[in-house]
């Protein structure tokens, strides 16, 4: 670690977020001459964020802690095509209501992790949109283009794997990596931006991205002419230890959005993380000293439980808000210690109608989000898993109305041990 001289690659390593990089000995000394100016791009394809894209965002809020400063891009323009990389078929195609809807709802969780504003190392939001919408086709194509090389683009990993798997890539997807690496190219023009980061299957497009900068300020330039370099950065792709992909859970994503996946649930998702997760979740998504995670590591038994709700404290303190994190540890120790139903858990609010004429149970715990289906719902009671207040449910026809609220304002829904939610009597 002594061989790099700068805070922000000392805390990329030392913390497990180096997987590739075109020159890690130019980015540090980049970054210690600073302040180093860095982007990842964001594509705007549902209204939420999820787990899987948290770790490129620690990475903007590394380099900002480092001195450096964050451009978060929003794919504003780059999501009517759709990035290839990583994906085995084509994306649906989405009107630009709904980009721009869906670009509205993801600005707000940035902000939870990076601070926003004029100055030297205050993060910037911009949109590729901006400049992508008013390309002249044919001039991109002559001032760009003809940098690209066709057998190279067919060489990447992305677009090999579906080639070789007779998938159809469109000619609108192929042409993604002319664009993003365009981004790079606008980015280190209009705001001197030096590197883009990413996830390993961004590796190709940060690489093409890079190529452009170099070639196009060659040309400008001159060939004898020496031209300040661009570099690229890459994260590994996050498993768990298991093996599974990262924030994938048999419900769907981990979404970041508070109205897709509520503080309790995300608080729920670090605290049942496996035992071998603790340390390096630590590292990658919390702003815990390495020594004190380090004391963590090495609780064994019993104890790796309190380290996994520190983890689930510090995660969610930073996403929702302190007080939100301590609801979520309270509702989490009334629930799972005391039997009681806290504040924090998921709910779900019935109709005057349902109150009255009643609703399929098996209705309420897929509607509370606890069961994927009602196959799954099915197969639950089969296994004597499925719960309402606490009793095993049995009957897989049974019904919830007025009557089941004598005495009580709401009731306690439960799958397993670990999943609970309530249903709510009409206001």
């Amino acid at each position: 670690m002594d061989q790099y001289k700068s805070e922000f690659v000392r805390s990329l390593v030392s913390r497990g977020y180096h997987y590739q990089a075109t020159d890690i000995e130019g980015i540090d000394r980049a970054a210690k001459d600073g302040p180093l100016s860095a982007y990842i791009g964001f594509d705007c394809t549902a209204p939420s964020l999820h787990i899987g894209s948290l770790v490129q965002i620690m990475l903007l809020r590394r380099l900002q802690q480092a001195g450096g400063k964050p451009i978060v891009l929003l794919g504003g323009g780059t999501t009517k095509i759709g990035d290839p990389s990583d994906k085995d078929k084509s994306r649906p195609v989405l009107t630009e209501e709904q980009i721009n809807a869906n670009k509205e709802s993801l600005k707000g969780v940035f902000s939870k992790f990076l601070t926003f504003g004029d100055g030297p190392t205050d993060a910037v939001m911009v949109d590729n949109a901006d400049w992508l919408e008013g390309l002249g086709y044919i001039d991109f194509l002559r001032d760009v283009g003809r940098f690209f090389s066709i057998n190279r683009m067919i060489a990447l990993e992305s677009v090999k794997r579906r080639l070789d798997r007779e998938q159809e890539m469109t000619f609108l997807e192929f042409n993604y990596m002319l664009l993003q690496a365009y981004d790079f190219l606008e980015l280190n023009q209009r705001h001197d931006c030096r590197l883009q980061m990413g996830g390993s299957d961004q590796w190709g497009n940060i690489i093409n991205g890079r190529e452009l900068i170099h070639k196009y300020k060659v040309e400008k330039a001159g060939e004898e002419r020496e031209v300040e370099k661009a570099f690229g950065f890459t994260a590994p792709l996050i498993t768990t230890a298991s093996g599974a992909k990262m924030g994938k859970t048999a419900n769907g994503a981990v979404w970041l959005n508070a109205d897709q996946r509520s503080p309790y649930e995300y608080w729920q998702f670090w605290r049942n993380c496996e035992d071998a997760d603790v340390g390096r979740f630590m590292r990658l998504f919390t702003d815990m000293p390495l020594d004190e995670i380090s004391r963590y590591e090495a609780l064994e038994g019993a104890e790796i439980n309190d380290a996994k709700i520190v983890l689930a404290n510090a995660c969610t303190g930073m996403l929702h808000g302190e007080e939100a994190a301590k609801s979520a540890a309270e509702t989490a120790h009334a629930t799972f210690e005391q039997g009681l139903a806290g504040d924090a858990l998921p709910k779900v609010q019935l109709s005057a109608d349902e109150f009255k004429c009643g609703i399929s149970l098996i209705a309420l715990f897929e509607r509370a989000g606890l069961v994927a289906s009602r196959g799954e719902a099915k197969r639950h009671i089969k296994a004597g898993a499925l719960k309402l207040n606490g009793q095993t449910v049995t009957d897989m026809q049974a019904q919830i109305s007025a009557q089941d609220f004598t005495d009580q304002q709401n009731l306690k829904l439960s799958v397993g041990k670990k999943k609970h939610a309530l249903v709510l009597r009409p206001v």
